[in-house]
């Protein structure tokens, strides 16, 4: 069992991922969707810089200028998340959101000219085909919860190009509290100027929703990926965090009885597996045929 104790942990923050697009949910049938992102980075910011201390006090000016710019961009990519949450299901919400893997890589060619290699391409026509199916109405148009979801998966792609460009020179962890502590302000500063800080029922069910999001679906789950990955490969990760979108499809059938069409489960399997395959470039089948041979 010891074996694959980051493999089981990285499932388990799957798992909590996706019950977050349940809570989510669950949290803006009481709740604003800015009510929402503000108690929940309240908490996670809270609760992290009480974590690490340590990381808060040694910050300097390039950490935190980096911080806050992954802040923005991870404000920005949960402010539409959540808000498409309002005119789309939690299911497709988690499906368009998880195709921001397949948008990195043009990212890096767009900033730096980095080459997108076939499995990058691969996976991007999947990934269209998949959202075409599962979303694409009769007129072959978005509806809007979709088309905002998309735009969160773009920032959200932003948010993971940029994380891996400032790990290269600062603390993971204290880029971390940073960008909760900007998304926090951010949001706070919002529900301040639209007169929703004074509309907050904290006696309903949207509350309660919102702790798991900020305590479990945020602050645990972070400090989980990041024990977890230190036990086990980069690919192994990639295949086993891309299962958040089913579970967010799973637990929103069986919590919130969702109906999953055929034309759905069809498109839900094309961007899983160009996740699975723009991420992966499907390493662990080639390493199985070489070791046969």
């Amino acid at each position: 069992m010891r074996k694959y104790v980051g493999e089981l942990g990285l499932l388990l923050v799957a798992v909590i991922w996706g019950i977050g697009f349940v809570a989510t949910a669950i949290s803006l049938e009481t709740l604003t969707a800015f009510q929402v992102m503000a108690i929940r980075f309240l908490i996670a910011a809270c609760l992290m810089s009480v974590i690490f201390m340590k990381h808060l006090r040694t910050l300097n000016r390039s950490v935190v200028r980096a911080g806050i710019m992954l802040g923005i961009f991870m404000f920005l990519g949960f402010v539409l998340q959540t808000v498409g949450l309002q005119y789309t299901t939690p299911s497709k919400n988690a499906f368009l959101t998880a195709v921001n893997v397949v948008i990195v890589p043009f990212i890096g060619y767009m900033l730096y000219r980095r080459r997108v290699d076939k499995f990058g391409l691969l996976g991007t026509l999947l990934a269209i085909l998949g959202v075409g199916v599962l979303s694409l109405e009769a007129q072959f148009s978005l509806n809007l919860g979709d088309g905002l979801t998309l735009l969160c998966a773009i920032c959200f792609a932003f948010h993971i190009f940029f994380t891996g460009e400032f790990v290269k020179k600062h603390s993971p962890i204290g880029l971390t509290i940073v960008q909760m502590i900007t998304a926090c302000l951010l949001s706070v500063i919002v529900v301040i100027f639209r007169g929703e800080a004074l509309h907050i029922n904290f006696a309903s069910k949207g509350i309660l929703a919102t702790v798991y999001l900020g305590v479990i679906s945020t602050t645990i789950a972070f400090l989980l990926q990041t024990i977890a990955q230190k036990h086990t490969t980069e690919t192994k990760a990639a295949i086993i965090l891309s299962t958040e979108a089913l579970f967010g499809a799973l637990f929103s059938v069986l919590i919130l009885h969702e109906i999953l069409t055929i034309r759905m489960v069809i498109g839900i399997i094309l961007i899983l597996a160009a996740i699975i395959v723009a991420e992966t470039k499907i390493d662990f089948l080639l390493q199985k045929k070489v070791s046969k041979h």
